[in-house]
């Protein structure tokens, strides 16, 4: 009867250790991957390779490519310099995006050139909302008082 109990216990710990290695983020397969993607539609982009009116002087910033578990989709966050017409920018590569892919696979050496998805970076608007919030002279009021609660 224990002999069953340990070894339930057993096979539940390491279906749990499984579930746990994979919530933690991105294995390194991905992050390799999805910064390849990243570096060469950067130099894709730069090169003018992709002729579109709309993107003829607008120099376009790929901040972060995202790779699925199975390497099959790549979502490809964007934003033009300034970011003025990010959505045209956008609607723009993806009209663009089999062209893309075809370069991708005449220069990486993988086996499935992943689908790409652009999607708009707000990353940068979300860093300018935190500097904003902590030049607020409430919130500097606060962290000057806890440094000095802190340091007492």
């Amino acid at each position: 009867m224990t002999s069953e109990i340990q070894i339930v216990k057993k096979v539940f710990m390491k279906r749990n250790k499984a579930k746990i290695g994979k919530d933690f983020g991105l294995s390194n397969r991905q992050l390799r991957v999805g910064e390849l993607v990243r570096r060469n539609i950067s130099v894709i982009l730069s090169r003018g390779d992709i002729y579109e009116e709309e993107l003829e002087n607008t120099p376009i910033t790929v901040s972060e490519v995202r790779c699925s578990s199975d390497l099959k989709l790549a979502l490809v966050y964007v934003i033009p310099l300034g970011g003025k017409n990010l959505k045209q920018v956008v609607s723009v590569l993806t009209k663009r995006k089999s062209e893309i892919r075809k370069h991708l696979g005449r220069k990486l050496n993988i086996k499935f050139v992943p689908d790409l998805r652009f999607l708009e970076d707000t990353s940068f608007d979300q860093m300018d909302k935190t500097n904003e919030l902590l030049s607020n002279p409430t919130v500097i009021k606060d962290l000057r008082s806890e440094k000095k609660i802190t340091n007492a």
